[in-house]
Formats: structure tokens, sequence, C-alpha cells
């Protein structure tokens, strides 16, 4: 367990000297893709190490709004800054909204995580018996509250399927498929699919992975016994996704969403 939201980093040490803390790390800022996109980079804002959720998600929210307003500063057109002023508005409405999901508490610097943002098949590598040797992407590896682990990793996030597909009742793959998949077998990206067609490995992937997240779970109820379930996690993660969509083409998702829960509903952001 850590202390703090922040991205860890390195020492730094002198060449050609021994250094008896080489090795460990210390609390940095916080590097990820909402703080450096674009011109987020130049933008005067607290960029960490943050003591708790709220204080994070503020930040990300203030440079959403610092955003949107040099984009309406740009435009000429009036009808043009429309767009800009609804995520603005939404932004306003999840900035209000912060107290009420993240209440102030006397634990802090929050209690953390190592987190993985981007932990998809990819950035996994196995040997040939199935064992991982390497999990790739740390640029943007760091420690996160605890109820960023209540979201199943990237590779997890599936759709559910509790039968186990049959491989003797899917078709073979047809001698086409078959060549495009050995011109491909030395290609970082390619699947083996067995020698069937396309449905019976995206099925078998959904199986496995609805089963996976059964462990991934347990194991994390294990891990951390007080591990919130259902409704409790739900305001935090659903609070994240609205933070996370509320520029995009979601935003008006985001702002009816907001809007519930300030009138005292739980709901999930796909639901709004």
């Amino acid at each position: 367990m850590l202390r703090g939201i922040r991205t860890l980093e390195l020492r730094e040490f002198e060449k050609g000297k021994e250094i008896e803390g080489l090795g460990k790390v210390a609390p940095g800022m916080l590097v990820s893709h909402e703080f450096f996109m674009g011109d987020r980079f130049q933008y005067d804002i607290p960029r960490g190490p943050f003591h708790s959720s709220r204080d994070w998600l503020t930040a990300e929210l203030n440079i959403v709004m610092l955003d949107q307003k040099a984009i309406m500063d740009s435009f000429e057109d009036e009808d043009d800054k429309e767009d800009v002023e609804e995520v603005i508005t939404v932004a306003k409405k999840l900035l209000f909204l912060i107290p009420k999901v993240f209440p102030p508490s006397l634990d802090e610097p929050e209690t953390t995580v190592l987190y993985h943002h981007d932990l998809h098949l990819k950035n996994i590598l196995v040997s040939e018996e199935g064992e991982i040797t390497a999990i790739l992407d740390w640029e943007c590896v760091s420690a996160m509250p605890l109820w960023m682990t209540t979201k199943v990793p990237r590779f997890l996030d599936e759709p559910v399927r509790e039968e186990e597909p049959q491989r003797d009742t899917y078709a073979d793959e047809t001698p086409e498929q078959a060549a495009a998949a050995a011109e491909r077998r030395h290609d970082p990206d390619y699947l083996d699919s067995e020698g069937k067609n396309s449905p019976y490995f995206i099925r078998k992937m959904e199986y496995e992975a609805t089963q996976l997240r059964k462990v991934y779970k347990a194991t994390l109820r294990q891990l951390w016994p007080g591990c919130p379930q259902g409704e409790e996690t739900l305001m935090e993660v659903n609070f994240h996704h609205a933070v996370s969509q509320c520029d995009g083409i979601w935003v008006k998702m985001a702002g009816r969403w907001a809007d519930r829960v300030l009138a005292g509903e739980s709901i999930r952001l796909e639901d709004a």
C-alpha cells in the first residue's frame, strides 16, 4: 500500500557513485494523458502528488475547463461556442458533486496502490509455457486510489459469457483464412484461432475473460478484505468515468448523470 496519488519515479544518482538508495522510488508529479496531452502541459495547475481523490479529480476538471476556454477564445463564430459552453457547464456540475462523492477524510494522504491504466493483452508478454515474463507500457503507471482497483484491467473488459464454447461445434477456417493466418504468424498482434473460424475465437476470449474476472475479484477481496462491493463502488467509479467523458462525445450523458446524482439517484453512467 502507498499514500497519495502520484507517479513514482527513480531517485536521481550521480554517475559512477554507489548510492545506497539506488533502485528506490520517490513520489512525483502525476504523469497521465489527461495532464499532458495537447497544450495541457503548459497550464499552471497542480500536478501532484495529490493527497486525495478529491484533489486529483478537481485538478482534472480544472484542466478540462482551461482547455475549453482556450478553444473558445480561438472561435469567431458564436454558434461554434455552444459545444464548448456545454462542456464547461458539465465540468462545473461535476466539480459541485465532488464533496458529495468524495467527502473530506482524516485519513489523508489517501491510501493508494500501483495501477496500470492500459493493461491490455499487447502489454503482457508470456513465454511458450504461458508464464508472464514482462508487463509493458509503464510510463503512466501511478499510485491511484484503492477504489480504482474495483475496475477490471482492460484485458478482462469483455462481454459476459458463462457457457464455454465447444470447439467441435464451430466451422474450420477456410483455406483462404488459414493462408492469411500463416502469413501473420510472426506478427506481434497475431492471435491463434486454433484452426477455427473467428466466432469461436471471439467467444472463447469472452468466456475466458468472464472466468478470469471472477478470479480477479476474489483475489481483490483477499488482498483488500474491506473491498466495497456493488453499489458501494458505483459512485466513485462512475464519477471518474464522467470526468473522462465530459469533454468528448458523451458530454450529454455525463451531464445527465450529474443531474440525476445531484437529485439523489445512484446510477451507472451508461444508464443516464
